[in-house]
């Protein structure tokens, strides 16, 4: 694998490389990037990953200082899943100047986890479509447990007439259910006990709507008060549709229930596809 960290000579590793297809990171890397790299393969000839923890899309009470950053043994996990290029830029190859120019998502960037969040999808966009100018791919993955990024980032792919194919990837769990994160190693013993009942909650809602329930407003209430019960404070449990997350209106629209939530300090997401 050859990494590299400025823009010009990534592009110049990068051309005739053939059907480019990209996956962006934070690093701290999991069996889920790893998932993601090993689909990518299906998708192209060339394999980029990238890491890069961008500060614009942390708030100033969010954990960028405390992000975990563990380049050596990243490198060793994606030259075992067959990258081929690492992109691993420094603040200052990325952002030369200050950052002036934003890309504005639009309503979707300010509900669910943009209310708690604010300013969250724009830094995401803005840096997204960075890198997509800095590798210049054909395909790019992301994760599903980031569900509302992925929709941000594949209407913004869309209404932008990029040349990409956003394609997203299954969410990768732990034998118990939880969902891998970087932020899961933030979990005390205990709170990684505990912390696989999100997806429990989920997933009685998804065979609840399944069965025919409708009052998503009733399952919504009653699964944010377990997680009370239990000693999480959520931010939300909402069902959407999948297409744009704006609350179910089309009686045939493919659903998905989300959440967020916090045990102590760590905040988890979650989803499931209906």
């Amino acid at each position: 694998m050859h990494i590299h960290a400025t823009i010009p000579a990534l592009r110049a590793a990068l051309k005739n490389r053939g059907r480019v297809v990209f996956v962006p990171t934070m690093g701290n890397l999991h069996a889920g990037h790893i998932s993601l790299m090993e689909q990518a393969r299906a998708h192209g000839d060339t394999v980029v990953a990238s890491i890069f923890v961008n500060r614009l899309q942390f708030g100033p009470a969010e954990d960028f200082d405390q992000y975990p950053r563990t380049f050596q043994a990243d490198c060793e996990k994606l030259t075992a899943a067959g990258v081929d290029l690492l992109f691993a830029p420094s603040e200052a190859d990325l952002y030369p100047e200050p950052q002036a120019y934003f890309i504005e998502p639009p309503a979707i960037q300010h509900v669910l986890d943009g209310e708690f969040r604010p300013g969250h999808f724009r830094g995401v966009a803005t840096v997204v479509n960075k890198l997509f100018n800095c590798v210049q791919p054909q395909a790019a993955l992301f994760g599903k447990k980031d569900y509302q990024q992925l929709m941000v980032i594949r209407n913004m792919a869309r209404q932008l007439a990029l040349p990409i194919d956003i394609i997203g990837g299954e969410t990768v769990r732990a034998a118990d259910g939880l969902a891998l994160s970087s932020r899961n190693g933030y979990l005390s013993a205990a709170e990684r006990a505990e912390a696989p009942r999100l997806y429990r909650l989920l997933t009685d809602i998804g065979n609840a709507i399944r069965s025919g329930q409708r009052d998503f407003a009733a399952l919504e209430a009653q699964a944010i008060a377990e997680l009370s019960a239990a000693g999480w404070q959520t931010d939300y449990v909402a069902v959407r549709q999948q297409a744009d997350l704006t609350p179910p209106a089309d009686p045939a629209a493919p659903l998905v229930a989300l959440a967020a939530s916090r045990l102590s300090n760590t905040r988890l997401i979650d989803n499931i596809e209906i």
